[in-house]
């Protein structure tokens, strides 16, 4: 399967870009597509591969030329960073500096998984971080390891869509947003987690969550202790990791996120649902809500946090293929997984946060 569309190259002038998407769901010829799919990075190109969390975008993080077309494909800001990845057999200190101990005790917890450690990087080494500072993952995700292997290189990648957009956790969502800007996606079928991963910085003399994901603070405080916890609201100037400082993750539709017990926060959302003058609003909630809901439009987020958080970017998504224009959420529990659920939720309303 193959796209291609009018784009940009860097340098402004147009030409087109073939997409290839290779499925490697069979276990015939997934070798081989990898194989493939690493030639691209080898090469310079960019590539959606997917993890655990997300389907990342990714390209030779040593090459600046190559990461920076990521830039260009997603329409990023030039001061958000990016995340390397990288397999077991890398040797961290190529490109980062003074790992203390803590970051190594999580490395041991947690890698491979979903879990991003920013820390000091050698200088003149990686151009796409903050300012001295890099950050690491080791997925846990098979093919992607396979294809950080045979690229024999550490891949930068952020979420391979438009950035702002709800990320993406199926090939179809990264050919719909970067279909004829990008070389290649390796289609794996749907994520597990569905959001990014937790980010802890240990580029400073205390350890500090930026991004909270699916290894909670609790696992991490077991493992290392006391952690510091950054404002969670995206302010900070120059950020250290991805989805931190800007908007994400919105659908075209606006969302309004409404917080609170679910019996009074369903009360607010069919009031707000009553006075809307929306042509087609919609709701989303915790699926053991929707008695709450009858006779409305409605779609299920999923019964427990871990198929909420699964479903979260797709159920956003489908919120644009159906052109809903209004979107009304029903929060969750901010505890465990709900921590990484609403500060993913919060960044998609921005402003329209409601508490009752």
């Amino acid at each position: 399967m193959a796209v291609a569309k009018n784009t940009k190259n860097v340098a402004g002038r147009w030409h087109n870009i073939e997409t290839i998407v290779k499925s490697v769901q069979d276990p015939k010829t997934f070798k081989q597509n990898i194989m493939q799919a690493a030639e691209v990075i080898k090469s310079g190109g960019l590539v959606a591969f997917p993890t655990e969390t997300v389907y990342g975008l990714g390209a030779n993080a040593l090459d600046n030329e190559a990461a920076g077309k990521i830039y260009f494909a997603k329409g990023r800001p030039a001061d958000n960073p990016l995340i390397v990845h990288i397999d077991k057999n890398f040797d961290i200190e190529r490109i980062a500096r003074d790992v203390p101990a803590g970051a190594r005790l999580l490395m041991d917890a947690f890698w491979p998984g979903p879990l991003t450690l920013v820390l000091k990087s050698r200088a003149g080494v990686f151009s796409y971080g903050h300012m001295d500072t890099v950050a690491l993952r080791m997925p846990k995700h098979l093919k992607a390891q396979l294809l950080i292997h045979h690229s024999g290189v550490p891949i930068a990648a952020p979420s391979a869509n438009i950035s702002g957009r709800p990320s993406p956790t199926t090939a179809d969502h990264v050919l719909a947003d970067l279909g004829g800007k990008i070389d290649m996606i390796l289609d794996d079928g749907a994520c597990q987690h569905g959001v990014e991963s937790t980010v802890i910085d240990f580029s400073e003399s205390t350890p500090k969550l930026l991004r909270p994901g699916s290894i909670t603070l609790k696992m991490i405080e077991n493992a290392i202790g006391k952690v510091a916890v950054a404002a969670l609201n995206g302010e900070e100037i120059t950020p250290k990791s991805p989805g931190t400082k800007y908007r994400h993750y919105s659908p075209k539709g606006k969302l309004t996120l409404v917080i609170g017990e679910p019996q009074i926060s369903s009360a607010k959302i069919l009031e707000m649902l009553q006075n809307s003058t929306s042509k087609s609003p919609i709701i989303l909630a915790p699926t053991a809500n929707k008695d709450l809901y009858a006779n409305v439009p409605f779609i299920g987020l999923g019964r427990r946090d871990e198929e909420i958080a699964a479903n979260i970017y797709a159920v956003l998504r489908r919120c644009d293929d159906d052109e809903h224009d209004e979107i009304f959420v029903q929060g969750v529990e901010e505890k465990e997984l709900g921590v990484a659920i609403m500060n993913r939720l919060k960044k998609a309303a921005g402003a329209n946060v409601l508490e009752v």
